[in-house]
């Protein structure tokens, strides 16, 4: 393990970190606006279109504000296939991350189409939590989920 990524600063996606780190000696990676929430040092604070790289694979870091401030996927642009993105709990299959206020809403959600949604409708998604699914099989629901607000 040469490096550990943490999506956001919520304590379920850190709990472990710690050992991990010291069992494995691994480079610590987050969003940079949600390093400080993170108990466990962040050797490189990531901003939007940073990479990471281990061996011969490149992860790009999309920063989307509005689950957590410093919230951030990682697309894998697999060069013999489709992109393959982990969302964290920014995306689910049946809609967006949980917000609490209208305006951070909003920020995901354009994040969202403008950062992930511009990927090709067979990018995988794994998300934070539950099933994987496809950027074909959601993106026919966006206008559903501005709708709800959820």
């Amino acid at each position: 393990v040469d490096a550990v990524v943490t999506t956001h600063r919520h304590g379920d996606h850190w709990q472990a970190l710690a050992p991990v780190v010291e069992a494995t000696r691994a480079r610590t990676y987050a969003g940079r606006e949600d390093v400080d929430g993170i108990p466990v040092t962040t050797d490189v604070p990531l901003d939007d279109g940073d990479t990471v790289a281990f061996g011969r694979i490149s992860l790009t870091a999309r920063h989307l504000v509005g689950h957590t401030p410093g919230s951030i996927a990682l697309v894998y642009d697999d060069p013999h296939g489709h992109p393959h993105v982990f969302t964290g709990d920014c995306l689910f299959p049946g809609g967006p991350g949980r917000t609490t206020r209208p305006e951070d809403f909003q920020s995901l959600m354009s994040g969202l189409e403008e950062k992930v949604f511009n990927l090709p409708d067979e990018a995988w998604i794994y998300p934070g939590h539950g099933n994987d699914s496809t950027l074909g099989a959601e993106r026919p629901h966006i206008q559903e989920w501005w709708a709800r607000g959820w």
